[in-house]
């Protein structure tokens, strides 16, 4: 019997999880102090072990003792980070416990947004103009170099925490100054306009299995910051933006070096040049309910085939399950109604609803592209009507 440690400081992967236990396997869950009262799939986890925590944040040391001390009884045969904030934690102790699976290098290219675009740049994958917050002679050449606007990025964090757009010369070195000894945790890149594209991947022996390319509404950052209504929508496989952003997909992984699990990855297609730009990416199961959005339209939980593929671990053929070639769309916003009433929303094609406090979240998914559109259009301004509101997002998830 195969036992699977999930690493998970924030409450995801439920269905990872029951996979993990419908295959046999022993599921132990590493989590943090402050989630003791979460909705855990009790019945599919054998042990859980929470760590003290302050806003999600471990202490290392503290990590690598307790499951030190945990594989004296268990032998521990992977380990899997459940969320971005813990593929690096994940990595620590599969370099601590030499155990298989992604070490602290490759985890590098999936967590840190310089690391990343650094490897991307050195493997020709086109990149926005980039610098590191470090050496101040190298930020004014780049000022001199490269037009504002700019995104002042943090290296480590996940979605659009900590992210700021500066104007000019004067907003940049008071971001800069502002973040005083965590400068060198952020990076400087060219603000390119465009529509923004993400790709969820299954990869199984560093090749792509399968993966869907989506558009999203309007851009994160705007939904974060500006406060807007977040809406996707899944792209026919055929469209020839699809396919070029799918291709550049399979390039950057390659490149990057995953050899198996999933990835969540982002794209810019700009409106300046029309060329498609690497933006960042991931290792692990995309965030927002994006994963319910390519269910919807391919009827593959990602969450469920990554298990899979955990088990496996490249010594046996993966076999996809077969697809369904629908389209979906999700709009999803904060609400200002504590339980907002979604059951008014009863289009045959409604596939899920959200069921959180003070938000509200709708899936479609039809056979018919146009009747997708028709439905995320309409259902996008009656969640502006019905719902809508809006709250200043902090520097950290914890804020």
């Amino acid at each position: 019997m195969l036992t699977i440690l999930c690493v998970s400081s924030y409450e995801k992967g439920h269905d990872f999880m029951k996979e993990a236990k419908a295959q046999g396997c022993r599921v132990l869950l590493l989590t943090s102090k402050s989630l003791e009262n979460a909705d855990w799939p009790a019945e599919s986890i054998d042990e859980i072990f929470y760590i003290p925590d302050k806003n999600k944040d471990w202490n290392m040391k503290d990590v690598i003792y307790g499951v030190s001390y945990l594989a004296r009884t268990e032998q521990i045969d992977r380990i899997v980070a459940l969320d971005d904030f813990d593929v690096e934690r994940a990595a620590a102790l599969r370099e601590h416990l030499r155990i298989g699976g992604m070490g602290d290098t490759t985890a590098r290219y999936f967590r840190d947004k310089l690391a990343m675009r650094m490897r991307a740049e050195e493997a020709g994958i086109p990149v926005p103009e980039f610098e590191h917050v470090l050496n101040y002679k190298k930020i004014n050449d780049f000022v001199n170099r490269v037009p504002f606007p700019y995104m002042v990025k943090p290296r480590l964090l996940a979605g659009s925490y900590g992210l700021k757009k500066v104007h000019n010369e004067q907003e940049l070195w008071d971001r800069i100054n502002f973040l005083g000894d965590e400068q060198s945790f952020f990076l400087i890149e060219r603000f390119v306009p465009g529509n923004i594209y993400h790709v969820d991947s299954i990869v199984y022996n560093y090749e792509v299995k399968y993966a869907v390319a989506s558009r999203y509404g309007t851009p994160p950052f705007e939904v974060a910051h500006q406060g807007r209504v977040f809406t996707s929508k899944t792209l026919n496989p055929e469209d020839e933006k699809a396919k070029k952003v799918l291709e550049l997909n399979k390039q950057l992984l390659k490149a990057l070096g995953l050899k198996q699990g999933v990835s969540h990855s982002e794209y810019i297609e700009s409106s300046e040049d029309g060329k498609f730009y690497f933006l960042e990416t991931s290792a692990r199961v995309g965030g927002a309910n994006l994963s319910v959005l390519v269910e919807a339209a391919t009827g593959i939980n990602l969450w469920r085939e990554w298990a899979k593929i955990e088990i496996l671990n490249g010594e046996k053929d993966y076999q996809l399950p077969a697809p369904k070639n629908y389209y979906a769309g999700i709009i999803t916003s904060l609400a200002k109604q504590q339980w907002p009433d979604l059951s008014v929303f009863n289009d045959p094609e409604v596939y899920w609803r959200l069921k959180k406090e003070y938000h509200a979240g709708i899936i479609v998914t039809s056979p018919d592209e146009k009747r997708r559109d028709e439905l995320v259009e309409q259902y996008t301004q009656r969640f502006y009507n019905d719902f809508f509101a809006t709250a200043k997002m902090g520097e950290r998830p914890s804020d």
